[in-house]
């Protein structure tokens, strides 16, 4: 069983299996929901006490939801479930010899280990990205963009130089899947319907945005009538559309495309690719591309035996998915739920049920009335998909409360074109936005 009490961690051996999830997003919640009245010990490890609603952190970074319309407390979640523990806290390293992981809390033994890091920011080795680009993975990168989308036009008012006012009112963002789409659509509607009110002093046509993807169509888990449709949307709001080439450069001010052109822009927002959050002590025999974990039908870790990984960080190949399931929520949930019947049958000594991805479809939107919907042989655009869409989201979110703050602030930005959280919040995203602005003799550098 789970050793003995840790003195940081304070997780007693109460005589029961100890099973560790690392990580809170969909695979670990669903795990831990689905172990509640197992003969069994849960812990979760997370670095956030909350579990946070990626599909919708587009919306807070655009000022269409307030934070926590998104994000529910671990401990509330799961005040009910007997055997449950939560700590905050980062893991460092797997000793799967000694069945123990060391925590930045202290360290714990466990029974059964399941990984659900889920996934980080991928910017393909591109430094120069890394250190200026704005990704969106979790509640602080969205915060972060929303500031510094403010922020930004705060100081366009007080510039004089044209191509230093462009440079802050400019958007490019990265990656054509459903975040960029959602992203490039959502700051569309904001220089249509919200920013001529906020900021009269602005010429807003003036303020460009484009999307770059570096493959042939949009929406590239979808079909192609969804990808062209999604791409018609975007044009008719404006958006400029760029497919077949990639971003090679970005030096915070210039970004310097594949086939040579450059664009100016002090906002780059990142949404091209994403990598597995492994963690020291797994094996680099166990390490596949993309950095995730290879897994077998049973989401065991190659190589041990009491060692899972579900979600994005888990990489399951099988005829159907050669490179592993989508990384998206329903196959982690999936997962979760699945892994928490194997573990249950572990522990009564019954047989192991392989895994088996059920895919509901995919979905994105680009704004209000706008989305593409394909479930099966069902295909939708238009307002249809875009309510469907909305519904679907809704009751994915954790709580009611979350579904009704949501409900609430779609329905208000609906009726009145507008969104009422365009807040600037500490100073995270505007403590190195205009002041590292590049010197006039810089920017003609870069321009040439």
């Amino acid at each position: 069983m789970g050793g003995n009490t840790s003195a940081q961690t304070r997780i007693a051996d109460i005589g029961k299996p100890r099973v560790v999830i690392i990580g809170g997003g969909f695979g670990g919640m669903e795990m831990a929901k689905a172990l509640k009245g197992a003969n069994v010990q849960v812990v979760l490890i997370d670095k956030s006490n909350h579990h946070t609603f990626q599909p919708l952190l587009y919306q807070v970074a655009t000022s269409g939801l307030e934070t926590t319309s998104i994000v529910y407390p671990f401990r509330k979640k799961f005040d009910n479930q007997k055997d449950f523990y939560f700590r905050m806290g980062e893991v460092k390293k797997i000793d799967s010899e000694k069945n123990l992981i060391e925590t930045s809390v202290g360290n714990l033994t466990y029974d059964y280990l399941i990984i659900a890091t889920g996934a980080i920011t991928n910017y393909y080795g591109m430094q120069d990205i890394a250190q200026n680009a704005l990704p969106m993975k979790n509640i602080n990168d969205a915060i972060r963009i929303r500031n510094r989308i403010i922020k930004n036009f705060e100081e366009a008012l007080l510039v004089e130089d044209d191509e230093t006012m462009n440079s802050l009112i400019d958007f490019v963002v990265v990656g054509g899947g459903p975040t960029g789409v959602e992203v490039a659509g959502a700051l569309a509607e904001l220089r249509n319907h919200i920013f001529p009110k906020d900021y009269k002093e602005l010429d807003l046509k003036k303020m460009d945005i484009d999307l770059i993807e570096s493959s042939p169509e949009l929406l590239g888990g979808m079909s192609a009538p969804a990808g062209s449709k999604a791409k018609a949307f975007l044009e008719k709001m404006g958006v400029r559309v760029h497919t077949g080439t990639s971003v090679k450069a970005y030096d915070g001010y210039t970004v310097t495309l594949g086939d040579g052109r450059k664009l100016i822009t002090r906002n780059v927002i990142w949404a091209a690719g994403i990598a597995g959050s492994t963690i020291e002590g797994i094996k680099a025999e166990s390490i596949l591309r993309g950095n995730r974990i290879a897994v077998d039908e049973y989401n065991k870790v190659e190589g041990y035996e009491n060692i899972f990984a579900i979600g994005d960080v888990a990489c399951m190949i099988s005829d159907e998915y050669p490179r592993g399931h989508p990384q998206i929520a329903p196959p982690a949930m999936q997962q979760g739920y699945t892994l928490a019947k194997n573990i249950k049958n572990l522990v009564t000594n019954k047989p192991l049920k392989p895994f088996k991805y059920f895919h509901k479809g995919s979905m994105a939107t680009i704004g209000r009335n706008k989305a593409v919907v394909e479930v099966g042989w069902f295909k939708t655009q238009g307002f249809f998909a875009w309510f469907v869409w909305m519904f679907v989201h809704l009751m994915s979110l954790v709580s009611y409360k979350n579904r009704l703050m949501v409900f609430m602030s779609w329905m208000v930005s609906y009726f009145s074109y507008d969104r009422s959280n365009r807040l600037i919040i500490g100073n995270i995203g505007t403590e190195d936005s205009f002041k590292k602005m590049p010197k006039k003799e810089e920017q003609q550098e870069n321009k040439e």
